[in-house]
C-alpha cells in the first residue's frame, strides 16, 4: 500500500513516500475503504511544518473520501460500493463537544488519509453527498463541517441575516456558499482584488480589500447602515478579532475558528461585553453535524470550490502551494 508519512523533525522535506502493509479485512464494526481523495487544511499544514507535535512516521491528512470495499460483522449503515467521507473526530458522534485536543484526529493524533487503504470503525465515516466526486466529498470533513457548524448549528443562520467572512480559504468559501443558499447577505474580505472578484461571482454581496481598507469594520458598519452583521466567521484570531467585534451587531455572533494571525493576543473585552456579543470557539464538529450537512447538500446545489489538485506523490508540492496562500477555496489531493 502506497502512503506518505511525516518523519521527525517535521518539515516538508521530511514527507516520505513509503510502501506499507495492506491493512487487511475489516473486523467487527469496521469498514475497509479504498481512499480516492483528500484535501488540505491549515491544520494539516501546521502538523507537517511541525507547529503541532505529532508522532514520528505519522501519516498526514485529516480528510479522506473513497469507496467501501468491505464491511465487518455488525456493520449495517454501509455496503461495499458506497461512497464515503471521513469524520474529523471519529469518536464524537453527536451531542455536545467531547474533545479539546487532536489526539483522535486523523493526520495528527492518529494516522490520516495520505494512503491508499484504511480499515477503521464504521463510525469514522459518513455517506458522501449524492453525485459528488471523491475530490468534492473530501472537502467536507474539515472545511465544510466547520462552516456548517459555525453558521447553522451554533449561529442558527436564517434568511435575511448578514454574514461577514474573512479571507477566501476553504472554510470561508464554504460559508459563502452555505450563507447564500440560505438567503443571507454576505460581506467578504481579502487582500486580493482577484479573489474578491471570484467571491462576487460566487454570490458575495459586498467585498472589502483589507489592505486598502485596514479599518474594515467601519466599512462593514457603513454597508449595514450602522447595524453591524449578525454573524462573523472569524478565521484570523488575535489579529482580527477586535475588528470583528467592531463589525458585529449588538447581540451578534462570532464563530472563532482560526488563529491565522496568532494563537494569543489582546481582546477588547469591554466592547465585547457592551455589544453583548456571543463569541463561540469551535473546532470542526461531530459526526451528526456532518450527516446533517450531507443531507443539506443533497437537497441543494452547493459545489465545492477546488482551486487545484495534486497527486499523492506530489504532496510536498501541494503543501508548498498552500503555504504560498495563493489558492481560492480548497486544494485537492488525488489518491490511487
Amino acid at each position: 500500500m502506497k502512503a506518505i508519512r511525516l518523519n521527525q523533525p517535521a518539515g516538508l522535506e521530511h514527507l516520505e513516500a513509503v510502501d506499507l502493509p495492506d491493512p487487511g479485512a475489516p473486523r467487527l464494526g469496521e469498514v475497509r475503504v479504498k481512499v480516492k481523495a483528500s484535501s488540505l487544511n491549515f491544520h494539516d499544514l501546521a502538523v507537517v511544518l511541525g507547529h503541532m507535535r505529532t508522532a514520528d512516521g505519522r501519516i498526514p491528512l485529516s480528510d479522506g473520501a473513497g469507496v467501501v470495499e468491505a464491511v465487518g460483522p455488525g456493520v449495517t449503515e454501509f455496503a461495499p460500493g458506497d461512497s464515503v467521507v471521513s469524520t474529523f473526530f471519529p469518536g464524537w458522534l453527536d451531542g455536545v463537544p467531547l474533545v479539546a485536543d487532536f489526539s483522535t484526529t486523523p493526520g495528527d493524533g492518529i494516522d490520516g488519509y495520505a494512503r491508499e487503504y484504511v480499515v477503521a470503525p464504521a463510525s469514522a465515516f459518513t455517506h458522501a453527498p449524492r453525485g459528488y466526486s471523491h475530490a468534492q466529498a473530501a472537502t467536507l470533513t474539515t472545511a465544510g463541517v466547520t462552516a456548517w457548524r459555525a453558521l447553522v448549528v451554533d449561529g442558527h443562520l436564517k434568511a435575511g441575516d448578514t454574514v461577514l467572512l474573512l479571507g477566501t480559504g476553504g472554510v470561508s468559501i464554504f460559508a459563502l456558499q452555505l450563507a447564500k443558499s440560505m438567503g443571507a447577505t454576505v460581506i467578504l474580505t481579502s487582500s486580493s482584488d482577484e479573489k474578491l472578484a471570484k467571491a462576487r461571482e460566487l454570490g458575495a454581496d459586498h467585498t472589502i480589500n483589507y489592505r486598502h481598507t485596514p479599518e474594515w469594520s467601519k466599512t462593514v458598519l457603513e454597508i449595514t447602515n450602522g447595524r453591524g452583521v449578525d454573524h462573523v466567521v472569524e478565521v484570523g484570531g488575535a489579529g482580527t478579532l477586535a475588528q470583528s467585534i467592531g463589525a458585529a451587531k449588538v447581540g451578534g455572533h462570532i464563530a472563532l475558528i482560526g488563529v491565522l494571525t496568532g494563537a494569543a493576543g489582546p481582546v477588547p473585552t469591554a466592547a465585547l461585553m457592551a455589544k453583548q456579543i456571543r463569541l463561540q470557539g469551535l473546532i470542526v464538529g461531530s459526526r451528526r453535524h456532518q450527516i446533517d450537512l450531507v443531507r443539506a447538500i443533497d437537497a441543494g446545489a452547493i459545489q465545492p470550490v477546488i482551486d487545484r489538485s495534486f497527486d499523492l506523490t506530489e504532496l510536498r508540492d501541494a503543501f508548498s502551494f498552500q503555504k504560498d496562500g495563493k489558492h481560492f477555496g480548497k486544494i485537492g489531493v488525488t489518491i490511487g
